[in-house]
Order: structure tokens, then sequence, then C-alpha cells
């Protein structure tokens, strides 16, 4: 159930991820039948299906540990809000939780995804991981106005979607699957 446009359906508690407030996405996982998380590590029925890569970890945890120097392919670091490495499609989902209750600097920032997105894709490419760049955003941004900015987001190849992260975008299993 895709919530991307603002449609949503009752499913949606076991076909994703529900983001009612900047709750971490690994609490969000945890509490699905089936999931648990262990040390950054995501396990479904006990099989290993992702890992966190979150703010500082990602060059610590993922870049640092294959002797990859970030500063060497990109000028500056870039810290996400969540980062998750699903590792069957060797994809990292940079998510960046925007909720806004009024107008102010979160509008210029959706504009930044495909800077960002290019800067992350550039810095995985040496690990052979893609990356999908997700903005979870909440109703502020189906305003009238947010239109161009949400067509520009999804036309430099980037993504969002309101309050709710499917499993299966993310190409995790679902719980009731």
């Amino acid at each position: 159930v895709m919530i991307r446009g603002g449609k949503g359906g009752a499913k949606t508690a076991v076909s994703g991820l529900r983001f009612e407030s900047r709750v971490a996405m690994k609490n969000l996982l945890a509490s699905l039948p089936g999931y648990k998380i262990k040390d950054e590590v995501v396990y479904f029925k006990n099989e290993k299906v992702a890992e966190f890569y979150g703010k500082n970890k990602l060059y610590k945890n993922l870049l640092e540990a294959n002797n990859i120097d970030y500063s060497q392919i990109i000028s500056k670091k870039l810290l996400p809000d969540e980062a998750i490495l699903i590792l069957a499609g060797k994809t990292l989902y940079i998510i960046e939780i925007k909720f806004q209750e009024v107008a102010g600097s979160v509008d210029e920032k959706l504009q930044t995804c495909d800077f960002k997105n290019k800067q992350y894709k550039k810095l995985l490419a040496p690990l052979g991981i893609m990356v999908k760049y997700v903005y979870i955003l909440n109703d502020w941004f189906k305003k009238e106005e947010y239109k161009d900015v949400l067509k520009y987001v999804e036309t430099v190849g980037c993504y969002y979607f309101f309050y709710e992260l499917p499993l299966d975008f993310l190409g995790l299993p679902q719980p009731n699957k």
C-alpha cells in the first residue's frame, strides 16, 4: 500500500512502516511481526536482511570498514537521518524525515535531493551499492504550493511518501505474506 500522493489503505500497519512523528525507523521495523534488530542488523525470521547506517555510521561502519576514505570521493560528509542497506538488492536507502508545521527552510531542503542523491551514489559506487533517496513527509507538503517541488523530487529520481514507507518499496519481506 503506497502512500505516495496521499493514498493509503487499511493494511498500512502490516505493509509498511508508519511514521506518526520523527520516530526511529529501527523501532518501527522492530515492532513488526517476524522482525528483530540486533546491533544495527535487521533480521526477518532469523535471516539477516538489512543493516542500518544512519548519521556517522555510514562512514565508520560501512566506508571505513571497507577502506574507503570519503574525502577522496566527496568534499563534505552528508549525514542521513536514516540509512538502511537492503542486502538482497544491495541498495542503500537514504531516508530523510521532513515533518513541517510552519513555513521555513524545509521548503528549500526538498530541492537538494538531486545533489545529495548524486553525492551518495558517487560515495557508494566503489562498493557496488545502489542508492535510493527518499523523503517521508507529513500533510504540510500536500498543500498546492508544494506540487512543483514534489514533481521535481520525482523527476530527478528521488522518492517521497506521506507518513509511510512501504516494505515492498524497500524490498523487505512483509510479515503477512
